[in-house]
C-alpha cells in the first residue's frame, strides 16, 4: 500500500504540486479496497474453478445422470459466487466508509 502512495506522492511532484492528507488518505483507501476484493475474490475463483472441473468430470464418467450433477453444480457455483460478492460489499465499504 506504500508504494502505491509512493508512486502517487512521485507523479504528483513531477507534476509541481503536492499531495493533501485527504488526498493521501483517499489512494491508501482506494488501494487497500482494492487488494481487499482481489483477495476475496482469489478463493470463489479457485472454488468455481474446481467445482465445474470436477462435474464436466462426474458428467463424462457418468452421462445418464449429468442433468443430476447439473443442477447441483449450478448451486454450488451460486454458493461460491456469493462468497465474492461478500467480499466486493466489503470492497464497497472500505471505499466509502
Amino acid at each position: 500500500m506504500s508504494t502505491l502512495s509512493h508512486i502517487a506522492n512521485t507523479v504528483a511532484q513531477q507534476a509541481g504540486e503536492a499531495l493533501t492528507a485527504d488526498e493521501q488518505k483517499s489512494i491508501a483507501g482506494a488501494s487497500g479496497a482494492g487488494m481487499a476484493y482481489g483477495l476475496g475474490a482469489i478463493g470463489p475463483g479457485i472454488g468455481i474453478g474446481y467445482l465445474v472441473g470436477q462435474a464436466v468430470q462426474a458428467m463424462a464418467r457418468q452421462p445418464e445422470s449429468a442433468g443430476q450433477v447439473q443442477t447441483t453444480m449450478f448451486l454450488g457455483i451460486a454458493f461460491t459466487e456469493a462468497l465474492a460478492l461478500i467480499g466486493f460489499v466489503v470492497f464497497i465499504l472500505l471505499k466509502f466508509v
